[in-house]
């Protein structure tokens, strides 16, 4: 089984090379992807270091676009048309997620056997293997996998082929920053079923892919202003 892989990079160069790692040694046969988000001086080296070594694909959106970042929308666009080329899903691992070795396959054999599924979510867990931001609303779920009419998170999400097939992500609203709720809802309008596998988690550091965001907790009153002000975080 085999899948295409994307992570947006933007900093964060230690959680990006760990996210990175886990990817490569895997047990699934997949394509990886980084994309990085105009990042600084340091985490662009360093990407164009290890590039050889965990053997990933690079593209710097500094020499495709001059829109500052983010550029989730370019991400995602550029993503679908490499993930139909290859007749491949799309799995978005966000580079404040570390994956386990297994959890690709996991969720390529669940969309398998769940052949509606629109979308499929690896909750996320603290390193005390605690549900965690921003699947705390599944935190009392018994059950190994449940579908679901909230949104997903696009920490470590899969998009089936079918899915991919049936919306043309050109038509993405071109004012928002982030997408996962948008598509979590249009996968259901199109008639797919969106799950949450509770048995594969994966270790999420909140907002390590975007540590501004972590205002909102340490200083409530800049976040909003930031958010407000400079339009920042629209979904």
């Amino acid at each position: 089984m085999q899948a295409l892989i994307i992570t947006p990079v933007k900093n964060s160069i230690q959680s990006t090379i760990e996210t990175i790692k886990a990817i490569h040694g895997c047990d699934s046969n997949v394509i990886h992807i980084v994309y990085n988000d105009f990042s600084d001086t340091e985490t662009k080296q360093k990407l164009d270091e290890i590039q050889p070594v965990y053997n990933f694909e690079l593209i710097h959106l500094e020499d495709i676009t001059s829109t500052p970042s983010p550029n989730y929308k370019l991400v995602l666009q550029d993503a679908q048309i490499r993930a139909l080329k290859e007749n491949l899903p799309l799995v978005v691992v966000e580079s404040d997620v570390t994956i386990q070795k297994d959890t690709i396959e996991r969720m390529l054999e669940f969309q398998i056997k769940n052949s509606r599924s629109g979308l499929i979510g690896a909750v996320t867990v603290d390193e005390f293997g605690v549900i965690n931001f921003p699947y705390l609303k599944f935190k009392n779920e018994k059950q190994l996998s449940i579908e679901t009419k909230r949104s997903l998170s696009f920490c470590c999400t899969l998009m089936s082929l079918q899915f991919l097939q049936s919306y043309s992500f050109l038509k993405l609203d071109e004012t928002k920053d982030w997408y996962d709720t948008f598509i979590s809802s249009k996968s259901l309008e199109l008639g797919f079923e969106n799950h949450v596998l509770i048995d594969v988690p994966v270790l999420h550091r909140p907002h390590g892919s975007r540590p501004w965001k972590q205002l909102k907790y340490s200083n409530p009153l800049k976040y909003y202003f930031l958010k407000i002000r400079k339009g920042r975080d629209k979904i």
